[in-house]
């Protein structure tokens, strides 16, 4: 909501769309920067203390960044204020997984708390941008990116007081090295979201560029939800099942899947098959990202297990843009439905370093116990 709610008040006060794309740039850059900082402050201090304090810092910069744009004032002061407001973006994504194994200790039910967020996400997703966009361009530009601050801010004070759940502060004692993170577990996993957020970057330009390039832009959205459509109903599937087989096993298969889901894109040229195939393609989405975060929520201890899920959402944050970046290059060039074999490669990429990854034992918060 905050990325596409910045591009459209800038475009809308009549500023350039180059410079609109420049300042969410700046945002998302920002976001990813210091996301894995602040998580690891939330394990050190508690998540009701970093996340209050994000949470303001956030509203304030975000609330400072409407008004200067609004109010014609200096690009540079607009650049500060959303610079600020990115990297004092609230990590509750990983509070909320954190906070899951906390109150959890059954593994079938904490494989179920995370399809649950996959499909609350999606949801998000689908909803989320369409409301933006109808509150700025119907309304006004500003009530967009003012409405996703009142949600984000809100949601998380909320979040945030919930102290009953709350996982328990580990403080850095001096002397002390803290527990390890496991590098074989963390770096497969790391390359799969980083693979698989090059694949969703560069499959959403896509998409949109084959909607238009048929004359039929305003159904990229309504492909873009056919596709996160598809990752809700496996999301809540997926958390249905009760897996006997190890979330490595399942991160490989749905990585897997989701190259062969990218193969024929490239060769689609009709709306509706194309439509078709994105709701079916989307059932590989869930499965794999839930695979992920149980793998790491089981190999991560649980003084830095807030870290670790900040790690694999930046990895998978961090490819978005890149993808998007190189589909871009290659619409260009060669058309819409070339660009597709950006998110081909990257599905490969994808399923190659899946089957680096392994299962490890349970991993319990003494620095000794992570090898």
């Amino acid at each position: 909501m905050d990325t596409i709610g910045i591009v459209l008040l800038v475009t809308g006060v009549g500023r350039s769309y180059g410079l609109a794309g420049a300042m969410s740039a700046a945002y998302l850059l920002a976001a990813a920067a210091l996301a894995i900082p602040q998580a690891r402050l939330v394990d050190r201090l508690g998540q009701a203390r970093v996340l209050t304090v994000a949470a303001v810092v956030f509203a304030t910069t975000m609330s400072a960044f409407v008004v200067i744009v609004q109010s014609g004032g200096p690009e540079w002061a607009a650049f500060v204020g959303v610079v600020l407001a990115g990297g004092a973006f609230p990590q509750v994504g990983s509070c909320v997984r954190s906070r899951w194994s906390h109150v959890l200790t059954d593994r079938a039910d904490i494989d179920t708390a995370y399809a649950l967020e996959s499909a609350v996400d999606e949801v998000v997703f689908m909803t989320g941008p369409i409301l933006v966009t109808v509150l700025a361009t119907t309304w006004h530009p500003v009530a967009g990116l003012v409405t996703a601050i009142i949600a984000g801010t809100g949601g998380t004070l909320f979040f945030a007081a919930q102290r009953a759940t709350e996982p328990v502060a580990t403080p850095r004692v001096r002397g002390v090295r803290p527990a390890r993170l496991r590098l074989r577990v963390m770096g497969p996993v790391c390359v799969v979201g980083l693979a698989l957020g090059t694949l969703f970057g560069a499959a959403e330009v896509s998409t949109v560029a084959f909607a238009s390039s048929r004359g039929l832009a305003g159904y990229a959205g309504l492909l873009l939800a056919l596709w996160a459509a598809g990752s809700l109903i496996a999301g809540v599937i997926t958390g249905l099942v009760t897996w006997r087989i190890g979330p490595s096993t399942r991160l490989r298969w749905g990585a897997v899947a989701m190259f062969v889901a990218m193969s024929p894109l490239s060769l689609i040229g009709s709306m509706w098959l194309m439509g078709a195939w994105l709701f079916v393609a989307g059932f590989a989405i869930a499965p794999t990202l839930v695979a992920s975060l149980s793998l790491v929520e089981k190999a991560v201890p649980q003084s830095r297990l807030t870290e670790g899920m900040a790690i694999v959402e930046t990895a998978l944050v961090a490819g978005v843009a890149p993808g998007a970046a190189l589909a871009g290059l290659v619409i260009d060039s060669q058309g819409a439905s070339r660009a597709y074999l950006i998110s081909l490669v990257a599905g490969l990429v994808a399923a190659v370093a899946a089957f680096a990854s392994r299962d490890e034992p349970a991993c319990a918060p003494d620095p000794d116990s992570c090898p």
